[in-house]
């Protein structure tokens, strides 16, 4: 493919517009990061309080989705899909925080397994361009895992662990942003040196 290529052309200015906004992924980080903190911060006496961040955290996780599968070419509709199931279980706690934060608890393995599943699909789809791809991986096994012990486990368990768990996956969705926001920056340069 030679340099005066249009389609080439039109490549690179479509990187170089998206990897210009990567800083917006250490904002998403740093917002991750304090909910998973608050999150952390509170005790099972806090359950309203709960069921609206965790309504915000997955509306927020569902924008996200929407504009990966913007700026994806493959599976963009597994993209689409998770996005649509996030915002909508999002909306419903936000609406109904104390019922969705006991719906969310009674089936909390029945989700942790879900959103393993997602990771390790995630992983695959993004080995060839993410070298650290294999984190995403372990996660969504270590998600699996937690899943299927969590499902076994009392509703006043469940209750607890979810207060715990929702902090632990604000903190490693921050720490993931991170991750992404540097390859991202990364690209920009490489796109901005070749041309």
């Amino acid at each position: 493919m030679s340099m005066s290529d249009p389609n080439e052309t039109a490549a690179r200015a479509a990187i170089a517009g998206v990897a210009k906004w990567w800083w917006l992924l250490l904002l998403s980080a740093a917002l991750w990061l304090v909910i998973g903190l608050i999150i952390l911060q509170f005790d099972t006496q806090s359950v309203a309080t709960i069921g609206y961040l965790v309504g915000f955290m997955l509306i927020f996780t569902g924008i996200e989705q929407f504009m990966i599968a913007g700026a994806t070419e493959g599976y963009r509709w597994a993209w689409i899909l998770f996005g649509i199931l996030f915002v909508l279980g999002g909306v419903w706690m936000v609406f109904n925080p104390i019922g969705g934060a006991a719906a969310l608890a009674s089936s909390l393995g029945l989700i942790f397994i879900l959103i393993g599943i997602f990771w390790v699909i995630e992983a695959f789809v993004t080995k060839n361009a993410n070298p650290l791809w294999w984190l995403t991986l372990v996660s969504g096994l270590i998600m699996l895992g937690i899943g299927f012990w969590v499902g076994s486990q009392g509703l006043l368990e469940k209750g607890i662990t979810l207060l715990l768990f929702a902090g632990i996956w604000a903190l490693m969705h921050a720490i993931g942003d991170v991750i992404r926001a540097f390859q991202l920056r990364k690209l920009g340069r490489l796109v901005d040196s070749a041309a």
